[in-house]
């Protein structure tokens, strides 16, 4: 990695999260008097080797505005797209005249507001000599079943070679940019960016993440993470 690498963070924000049942997109959930997504966007906002934070946003959204993080120097929104991945390509795009080639992209759900910091230190300094990147995981703690057609057990997998992937996912801009303009042209829906490098033949590198770091999906989720907040905030 050249010495002079610059750091940018792509927040895909456009998702409606229906799973939650609520009445509101979920990143706009508030805990701790804080939404979720500006709970997201503090683990970034403050770390000096951060250039620019792009949020993907949903054109039809009318609360990101009415968010004082929303006027922040460090963040630029964009349009977001129809699936996660068409957010992502959109922010990269917004960084073709800012980003480097070897510059490094950190992706990073909206709905992942318990990241710490020695995590994001982890990837950087696992990666920082890398030619392509990596991804925050944990290894898987249960054992893993695969389904059949009927919902009938097929088999139980080896849980000693897999791993539950979460993000940040970070990778150098030219190639993350490659990889998801080459997904897009070929009509592929990826659901995270180590798959769009995987499929170009790239082998992301697994680094520690920490159980903390979850996706909020389910109402459960949020008491789970006011839990967390009430022990580290």
């Amino acid at each position: 990695m050249a010495d002079n690498a610059s750091y940018w963070v792509v927040i895909p924000a456009a998702g409606i999260g229906t799973r939650m049942g609520v009445d509101k997109p979920k990143q706009y959930i508030t805990i701790n008097d804080k939404t979720i997504i500006e709970h997201t966007l503090d683990c970034f906002i403050q770390r000096e080797e951060i250039e620019k934070i792009t949020v993907a946003i949903a054109k039809t959204d009318t609360q990101w505005p009415t968010l004082t993080v929303a006027r922040h120097e460090k963040i630029v929104a964009v349009e977001g797209g129809d699936e996660r991945c068409l957010s992502v390509l959109n922010c990269l795009r917004a960084l073709s005249d800012l980003a480097d080639d070897d510059d490094w992209v950190l992706v990073h759900d909206a709905a992942r507001p318990g990241l710490n910091q020695s995590a994001i230190d982890r990837l950087m300094i696992n990666l920082h000599t890398h030619d392509v990147g990596g991804i925050l995981a944990v290894p898987c703690r249960d054992t893993i079943k695969r389904a059949d057609a009927t919902g009938k057990i097929d088999k139980t997998l080896d849980r000693g070679s897999l791993w539950q992937a979460q993000t940040p996912q970070m990778f150098k801009y030219a190639k993350l940019l490659a990889a998801a303009e080459d997904a897009l042209a070929k009509k592929i829906v990826v659901t995270d960016e180590s798959m769009a490098m995987e499929r170009l033949g790239y082998k992301p590198v697994l680094v520690q993440g920490h159980q903390e770091n979850i996706k909020i999906t389910h109402q459960d989720d949020l008491q789970y993470l006011q839990s967390y907040f009430d022990r580290v905030l």
